[in-house]
């Protein structure tokens, strides 16, 4: 047996440390053999400071105090000292992860254009195969990311605040149809209302039924039970298939170009034009079969 399926065992066994080594190979690109079916996972997404990180803290008081455990893989920008994840997002959980029942793993983005490893795939079916029952993706929240979440998660919550001017231009990006609940944060500031009504407005502009839209307070704790709910009885939408395998294509394509041993000299000809860019993608991807048929 395989360390990495060793370390699979042993964490299924409940022991965090074997877990913490069990992501961390996954993480460096190992894989283990995992034969089971895919847990409840949920991504949340949204555009920084608008609370996603406390929310979450005060989803996982809620599901914890009704024999859930849950495990947080949150999505860190990478650090220009160190270039792993600051933490910044897991400090504002606050004592979330004091507890058995919760799980707490920060991960740099290191640069990945969608702001996604596509070793997150990986990673939520090891947490679910350890018998963690919510497993949540915490996204850095900006551009590509929002949209990529849908790669790895079945649901996906967008959280928002009323303090951000027209919100629904701020969201163009598409994460507004692609949400399956949608939680305006910060529900005691002046605009909370007016936003949730801007938010619903576009959404019956759509095809379809839109999103539940709800008002929160994670500093308070008002209208997370019902948030919880909403996430909880959403039927997952089988159009989304296509859509989550083609993200997910593309976060692997995105990996394996960046990691390829001849990516400097490839930009460097692409430069001095010895080189066009359709050139040499259709040269890196003969090296990449190259070295997918040598193994």
């Amino acid at each position: 047996m395989s360390t990495v399926n060793q370390l699979l065992v042993s964490a299924r066994s409940g022991n965090r440390r074997s877990l913490a080594k069990l992501l961390t190979a996954i993480e460096s690109g190992q894989t283990p053999v995992i034969q089971q079916e895919r847990g409840w996972i949920l991504g949340v997404t949204g555009p920084p400071g608008v609370g996603k990180s406390t929310l979450i803290g005060r989803m996982i008081e809620y599901w914890v105090s009704r024999g859930e455990t849950v495990a947080v893989l949150a999505v860190d920008p990478t650090s220009p000292m160190t270039g792993g994840a600051i933490l910044a997002d897991r400090l504002r959980m606050g004592d979330a992860d004091s507890t058995d029942s919760v799980f707490v793993r920060s991960l740099a983005t290191r640069n990945h254009p969608g702001g996604l490893m596509p070793c997150l795939g990986k990673m939520t079916e090891a947490l679910s195969a350890c018998g963690w029952t919510r497993v949540i993706i915490e996204t850095v929240g900006s551009g590509q990311s929002e949209i990529r979440v849908v790669a790895f998660a079945d649901r996906v919550l967008l959280i928002d605040g009323p303090d951000r001017g027209d919100i629904v231009q701020a969201e163009k990006a598409g994460i507004l149809e692609l949400a399956d609940v949608i939680a305006i944060n910060k529900a005691d500031l002046p605009n909370a209302q007016s936003a949730a009504a801007a938010v619903r407005k576009a959404l019956d502009m759509g095809e379809g039924p839109g999103a539940q839209v709800h008002l929160v307070s994670a500093i308070e704790g008002t209208g997370v039970s019902e948030l919880i709910a909403d996430l909880e009885s959403c039927e997952l939408e089988p159009s989304r298939d296509m859509l989550r395998i083609r993200e997910r294509l593309i976060a692997s394509w995105d990996a394996a170009l960046l990691s390829h041993s001849q990516i400097k000299s490839y930009l460097g000809k692409i430069g001095d034009g010895s080189l066009t860019v359709g050139e040499a993608i259709i040269d890196i991807g003969c090296s990449l079969k190259a070295d997918g048929e040598k193994l």
